[in-house]
């Protein structure tokens, strides 16, 4: 019988239907064996919230997934003696965002980590994955370029450096060889004397960009003395704008020089039109969005920016974890720490925790709701952090503190103080949004003790109210931050 599904349509975004090995190497070296004895059909994962989507959705169908997540290092974030910085591939989103040497030295890649999505696909999203995916739309992308960023592949045969200029080829294509892995990013240390920002417009804040810029300036005086130009979603890959940058640099900056550039990038650029945006739209968003992150860059550039007491960081030990490698349908025993009390489960390869959570332990406070990490229903806390649980494999679980809505209260039933200020506010409708709202908003009281409401409503910007009861929402959450 033919499939009568139209294009791209889901069967189910709640479980994976497709059976597939599951490995954690714990060496890139170990993975890349693991590649090659498996072929073209397994999978690198590392945050998995790109991989998992695609499973979700049924576009790629693996025998294989190899996890990287026990690698030892391959998160990590080192500034070398000369000032330079060496990124782990498995570095998270929000932990580039949020360290303090990105942010006073490289400060356009801190702002592009800061409008990727929302903060759980943030907090559990990798610099490799984003990199790795070759999206015209990458948020990451664009500031790297203007950062000149190098990148370290390695493979059976050795290890190799590539601009990250020559790995973007196409439209979800990249250079990276058969069994090859990308390990790390490399910048070398700021330019002296030079500013830099990022802009990205969008149809929502937790979505993919219509359009977006990094720009870098040196400036003496009045004049512009080294200028790079990046944009995003405007092309088949993110690019250079090379004419413009040649037409700003050593000019007077000026109204007049910046309507130039502006104009030099609109014509440069080669956008499409999709289903976020048309062409024409792009054409112009580009001669505001290069006029206003120049602007910005300029201005920043007139202000001293106090230098980074950080100094030079050694990589992490590894945490213990707990490897698996689990047979296409078979399954295995793990345990998990939930609500600080250990659960001995059986588990297969492709199940979620989120269906582990509500089917066998019966905490259904986790929501189903899109099942592809758009809406935050499913957010619990993982080491403290939200996450999505619909985008978490269950056996990936072991070995992290898990909490749920349910865990929040006392062993005497009684409510987490957050919880408590949603009743009296009257945060909820038909609370079906409530848990999910509650451990985020849980996430961000650890991470930011004293946040303004700008920085409440983009930690929350990746839950959604079906009821759009927000306000009280607010109410809710900023008595809890005042409390503190």
């Amino acid at each position: 019988m033919m499939d009568q599904r139209l294009p791209n349509e889901m069967t189910n975004s709640h479980i994976l239907v497709q059976d597939f090995d599951y490995l954690e190497p714990a060496s890139v070296d170990e993975a890349i064996k693991l590649m090659a004895s498996y072929g073209k059909n397994a999978k690198l994962m590392a945050g998995g919230t790109h991989l998992l989507t695609m499973l979700k959705m049924e576009r790629d169908e693996p025998t294989a997934i190899i996890s990287l997540n026990c690698v030892s290092g391959f998160n990590s974030i080192v500034v070398d003696d000369k000032g330079g910085l060496t990124i782990g591939a498995g570095a998270t989103i929000y932990d580039i965002r949020s360290h303090p040497y990105i942010q006073a030295n490289y400060p356009a890649l801190s702002e592009a980590c800061a409008s990727f999505g929302s903060t759980q696909i943030q907090i559990m999203g990798t610099l490799g994955g984003n990199l790795c995916n070759g999206s015209p739309a990458s948020d990451t992308v664009p500031a790297l370029l203007i950062y000149e960023a190098q990148l370290v592949l390695k493979s059976a045969s050795g290890e190799r450096r590539l601009p990250l200029a020559e790995f973007l080829l196409g439209p979800g294509k990249t250079a990276l060889k058969e069994n090859e892995v990308l390990t790390a990013v490399v910048l070398s240390a700021a330019l002296k004397g030079a500013s830099s920002a990022f802009l990205k417009v969008s149809r929502v804040a937790a979505d993919l960009a219509k359009a977006s810029i990094a720009v870098l300036l040196v400036r003496d005086g009045a004049k512009v003395v080294t200028s790079r130009i990046a944009c995003g979603s405007v092309a088949p890959t993110v690019m250079r704008s090379k004419k413009a940058e040649a037409a700003l640099e050593s000019k007077l900056f000026s109204p007049e020089s910046l309507t130039v550039v502006a104009k030099v990038v609109s014509e440069e650029v080669s956008p499409i039109d999709d289903v976020r945006s048309t062409a024409w739209y792009r054409r112009q968003l580009m001669v505001a969005m290069v006029t206003d992150a120049l602007n910005l860059a300029w201005e920043r550039s007139d202000k001293k920016v106090p230098a980074s007491k950080l100094g030079i960081e050694k990589p992490k030990a590894a945490q213990p974890i707990i490897r698996h490698n689990i047979k296409a349908g078979e399954v295995q025993d793990v345990v998990l720490k939930i609500n600080g009390r250990k659960r001995q489960l059986r588990v297969a390869s492709n199940e979620l925790l989120l269906n582990v959570l509500r089917d066998q332990l019966g905490l259904t406070g986790a929501k189903y709701g899109c099942g592809l990490g758009e809406c935050g229903a499913c957010t619990v806390l993982m080491d403290g952090k939200a996450a999505l649980s619909c985008l978490v494999l269950a056996s990936a679980a072991e070995g992290h503190e898990i909490v749920t809505i349910e865990g929040l209260q006392t062993p005497n039933g009684e409510l987490d103080p957050l919880q408590q200020d949603f009743v009296e506010e009257a945060a909820f409708q038909c609370g079906y949004c409530t848990p999910g709202f509650i451990m985020t908003a849980k996430s961000m009281l650890k991470d930011l003790p004293k946040p303004n409401e700008d920085q409440i409503r983009d930690y929350l910007k990746g839950n959604r109210c079906r009821c759009t009861g927000y306000a009280a929402i607010m109410r809710a959450v900023i008595k809890s931050v005042q409390r503190q």
